[in-house]
């Protein structure tokens, strides 16, 4: 008993340092996960698990090593940067597993990737037929490219002589029931434009409203709270 509350210290000071070292470090060490960030993730959580059981190791020990194992992350970033060539060698590089509508065997084989895995990475994409596919290139966090044949391409705007209109983007006024002033405020409306909204839409208050979301020029799009089924009365 007597070892949980340095444990708590210990653990919450460990959280924290690994979170500010995750946001040091750059989002793409989560959304872009490469073999070597794989083994930087492990050896982290290895090295703070067994610093939080072991009873000589206290918050300056867990210190030391989040920071000793975050300069070599940072001195690592810093070279891939400045020196390309080092990329290959620390983060890979990608493959073209389907190159002018021909899968590359060689190229799947060196990357122990088979055909299924391939069709699967392709209906990731909303690809499901092989046939369909141009080029397909494996990238250093597993994920895949695809550029599809021209016959099955989304056709845009511009192949369609449609005159292009500005993209617009939502902004959410109420959530779960809570106003979200800022986004009201910021969009050039206030409390009494809001009202009336809800009004012509036969809501009485805000409370009523589990979402509403605001698109320039469009009116407010509102969904409610399910209502509860009432239960018929035998």
């Amino acid at each position: 008993m007597s070892n949980l509350l340095p444990m708590l210290y210990e653990t919450l000071f460990g959280f924290t340092a690994l979170f500010l070292l995750t946001k040091i470090l750059g989002k793409t060490q989560i959304s872009q996960l490469t073999a070597f960030d794989f083994i930087t993730a492990l050896v982290l959580g290895e090295l703070v698990g067994n610093a939080l059981f072991d009873e000589k190791a206290g918050i300056l020990e867990i210190g030391y090593v989040i920071l000793l194992w975050g300069g070599l992350l940072y001195i690592v970033e810093m070279v891939t940067q400045r020196f390309k060539r080092t990329r290959y060698l620390l983060e890979g590089k990608p493959a073209i597993v389907i190159h002018k509508g021909t899968i590359m065997r060689d190229v799947m084989k060196k990357n122990r990737i088979d055909i299924g895995e391939l069709q699967h990475l392709l209906r990731d994409k909303s690809v499901f037929s092989i046939q369909e596919v141009e080029y397909a290139i494996l990238e250093t966090n597993g994920n895949i490219s695809v550029l599809q044949k021209a016959p099955y391409q989304t056709p845009t705007k511009k192949d369609l002589n449609i005159p292009p209109s500005e993209p617009k983007i939502a902004s959410t006024f109420i959530s779960d029931g809570e106003v979200l002033w800022d986004n009201v405020y910021e969009a050039g409306f206030d409390e009494s434009w809001l009202n009336a909204e809800l009004a012509q839409q036969q809501y009485e208050r805000a409370e009523d409203v589990f979402y509403a979301e605001y698109l320039e020029g469009e009116q407010l799009y509102i969904l409610p709270f399910a209502e509860k089924p009432t239960r018929k009365k035998d």
